[in-house]
């Protein structure tokens, strides 16, 4: 692509979803190698604990590669593994060799804690327990690698969310976040804390730690080629940089040929590409569910620009308030987001509960019905569950249903 492109809103559509790893059919079957594709085309795989139907950190690689072996995820994390635990967007798993691009967020942890403005109540906290931090390392040290819960002196307390969190637990995200620890997570999302030096292979810990500015510009280039095109806020909220640091490494990287300016049909804001990225339609025929924490959807300004799609999780709105439900994922078919539904696991009954489904275009209710009914079976077979039970609730749900019972008599 050429410096100063025009690009459609379709293309950058599709620029979207390529880049994602949505625009290619699933694999007939997804191996260890396709799952570290995929993961290696997103680059940042957002954690999540809410297990109202899987955690958004399998999920992901569901939509993608279709029926992998959670296991196989497992196996990439802790001690050794391709991928490591850290905050890159949130927290997040990150390729293991890109360690030492986000040492520069520690350092500021380890000075201001989560911000400036909490900088002097951080620093006071490290202070006055100076001893118990010691202590909590020197456990580590000897008894490694600890969950919180495994502490000899947890100190809890009482309180509301963070402060209801014990006083050992607090000091170990402490210590994670400003890379004294390292970590990553049982089966059951528990995290466990051990040195760095144990987590991390050897050859990684012992890169120089690049400049932050450094560190920024190698960040920006693979949001980019995970985004497709992409703003300055894009980009820079990718992995969570602060868009006024940004800015300056984005006009360096223009200058040097690694990204390359265009423009967007529709968009406000100039855009963003790599210079080898090719628009393509998308060959994926199946619909796709994709999770509150998708990578495609997470930044929800970017999804209403790119897909015309209002979309927001409402899992902390009451009830009674809530819109279209409780966990609600978008689906995409071809190059749009066509409807959104509603799903629950009910392990006990072995159940895939569709609690309400929606339909964004209402020509088309009967294809997306079709799909997404082919879909959730493939989830279901997934999760492990025999069934699959539509509500009525949501102008797709009467469609849905009838597809749904179709395909079971088939």
């Amino acid at each position: 692509m050429k410096p100063g492109a025009s690009i459609t809103a379709r293309e950058a559509r599709r620029l979207a979803i390529a880049a994602q790893g949505l625009a290619r059919p699933r694999p007939s079957t997804a191996t260890p190698k396709q799952l570290r594709s995929a993961l290696s085309t997103i680059n940042v795989l957002q954690l999540d604990a809410i297990n109202v139907l899987e955690r958004t950190q399998f999920v992901v690689p569901f939509s993608r590669i279709g029926g992998y072996d959670v296991a196989h995820l497992h196996a990439m994390t802790g001690p050794g593994g391709w991928l490591h635990e850290g905050w890159a967007h949130a927290a997040s798993l990150v390729p293991v060799d890109q360690e030492p691009l986000f040492r520069w967020r520690q350092q500021l942890r380890a000075e201001y804690g989560d911000s400036p403005t909490y900088a002097p109540r951080w620093r006071a906290f490290r202070e006055e327990n100076a001893d118990y931090f010691a202590a909590i390392l020197a456990e580590v040290t000897e008894r490694g690698p600890l969950a919180a819960s495994q502490l000899t002196d947890p100190r809890r307390q009482d309180g509301d969310w963070w402060e209801r969190r014990s006083h050992g637990r607090r000091v170990l995200e402490f210590l994670f976040a400003t890379g004294e620890l390292a970590a990553w997570r049982t089966p059951n999302f528990e995290r466990v804390y051990d040195l760095p030096e144990r987590v991390v292979p050897a050859e990684v810990l012992a890169r120089p730690t690049p400049a932050v500015e450094e560190a920024h510009r190698e960040l920006l280039v693979l949001a980019a080629r995970s985004s497709g095109v992409a703003t300055l806020r894009d980009l820079a909220g990718y992995h969570m940089i602060k868009p006024r640091a940004a800015a300056p490494r984005l006009d360096e990287l223009v200058d040097a040929g690694h990204l390359l300016p265009v423009s967007v049909d529709g968009w406000r804001e100039p855009a963003y590409v790599v210079p080898s990225v090719r628009v393509s339609t998308p060959t994926r025929t199946n619909a796709t569910f994709l999770s509150p924490f998708d990578s495609l959807v997470w930044n929800r300004d970017r999804t209403r620009r790119i897909f015309g799609f209002d979309y927001r999780i409402e899992v902390y709105v009451p009830p009674l308030k809530r819109e279209y439900g409780y966990y609600v994922l978008p689906v995409l078919l071809g190059d749009e987001l066509v409807g959104r539904v509603d799903l629950k696991a009910d392990r006990k009954a072995s159940t895939l509960r569709v609690q309400a489904a929606y339909v964004e275009a209402e020509p088309r209710v009967i294809e997306v019905a079709a799909a997404v009914a082919t879909e959730l079976d493939a989830l279901r077979a997934w999760l492990r569950l025999d069934t699959v039970a539509v509500a009525r609730r949501g102008d797709l749900a009467p469609a849905l249903k009838r597809a749904v019972t179709a395909a079971s008599r088939d």
